[in-house]
């Protein structure tokens, strides 16, 4: 008799070749395909506090409550084309009356970017008529995946430059952890502007290049360890302006203090951070070790009832030989006459 193995055995085996191969392909492809600068992005942030600032209507620094709105909009179709994240960010400080008006060009400062990063290693690329042109460092809008408790270069905007942000322990947004960062800035120029003499202390100047300075007294940043997303921000600007060659500020265009994520943007961004971490740990982790769990079980189950647990299977009998002068039976001539004609 030959043997063959069951359909069973042969299920059990292949259920568990593929979740075996299933595995592999998470671990090896999948997860690290995760750990990819998103492109198809459309999120606004907003922080808010009181300060400084100057007012344009009357020409006076006034105290209120300033927003800082930012959105950020990936450009999908640049993104595909250059395999790159490439990000298109608008920015607006507002004060409480240009906050009504829901006009970026009405606001206080508006600002315009475009930001190409490597999906990867969130480092910058050029391309794509990216602005600012010079930017560099490690972070800006989001940290590198993979967050580690050490020192970053942050790129400031409005310093334009990289700034450094050390670590600081850990903090809790919306009972989501992530990583603090925090720095400062020492105050610095930043340009010029052409203002009315009297504004810093030239009177007898109709108009006069003023130096434009910044300062940032406390930059605190709380990050997501795992895809870099920044879950909560503080940050408390300062720009002024002084006279050509001048040491002290005379006008403050901007003092912002404590600026931060309102609670609906810290809520948001830490929802999001907690989707991505169970994305990733679905695909590089939970996933993948039950789909080799379960395959090499079902895999060797497969294997042994293969090997020892195969149904006989009868082989083909040959037909049984005709008995001998079987044939078709000729009915036998009467004997009466036959015999009688013998006789004769």
């Amino acid at each position: 008799m030959r043997k063959t193995a069951s359909p069973l055995s042969l299920a059990l085996l292949g259920s568990g070749v593929f979740l075996l191969v299933l595995a592999a392909m998470l671990t090896w492809y999948v997860e690290p395909q995760a750990k990819r600068t998103p492109v198809d992005v459309d999120v606004t942030t907003v922080l808010t506090g009181t300060g400084r600032y100057f007012e344009t209507e009357d020409l006076e620094t006034r105290k209120g409550r300033l927003t800082i709105t930012r959105h950020v909009l990936g450009d999908v179709a640049d993104s595909e084309r250059t395999g790159r994240a490439v990000w298109d960010v608008s920015t607006t400080i507002d004060t409480p009356r240009t906050l009504r008006l829901k006009d970026p060009r009405k606001a206080l400062l508006w600002t315009t970017g475009r930001w190409v990063t490597d999906r990867r290693t969130n480092e910058p690329v050029h391309c794509c008529a990216e602005s600012p042109t010079r930017y560099e460092g490690e972070a800006y809008l989001k940290f590198p995946f993979d967050v580690q408790r050490r020192t970053y270069r942050w790129w400031d905007d409005t310093l334009r430059e990289a700034v450094p942000l050390r670590y600081a322990g850990t903090r809790r947004v919306a009972g989501y952890r992530g990583y603090v960062f925090t720095g400062s800035v020492p105050a610095a120029r930043t340009g010029t502007r052409q203002v009315p003499g009297r504004f810093v202390d030239r009177p007898r100047q109709p108009q006069i290049q003023a130096e434009e300075w910044y300062a940032n007294a406390g930059i605190r940043l709380v990050v997501d360890p795992l895809s870099g997303r920044i879950i909560d921000a503080m940050t408390s600007p300062r720009r002024t302006l002084r006279p050509p060659g001048g040491q002290r500020d005379v006008v403050t265009l901007l003092d912002g203090h404590r600026l931060r994520f309102t609670p609906a943007t810290r809520r948001a961004q830490a929802a999001l951070a907690e989707a991505d971490a169970t994305k990733r740990e679905l695909a590089g982790e939970t996933v993948p070790q039950w789909a080799a769990r379960a395959g090499g079980v079902l895999a060797l189950a497969g294997a042994v009832l293969v090997a020892i647990g195969r149904r006989p299977r009868p082989e083909a009998t040959p037909p049984e030989d005709e008995h001998e002068g079987a044939g078709p039976e000729f009915a036998t001539p009467a004997s009466g006459h036959e015999e009688g004609r013998g006789a004769h």
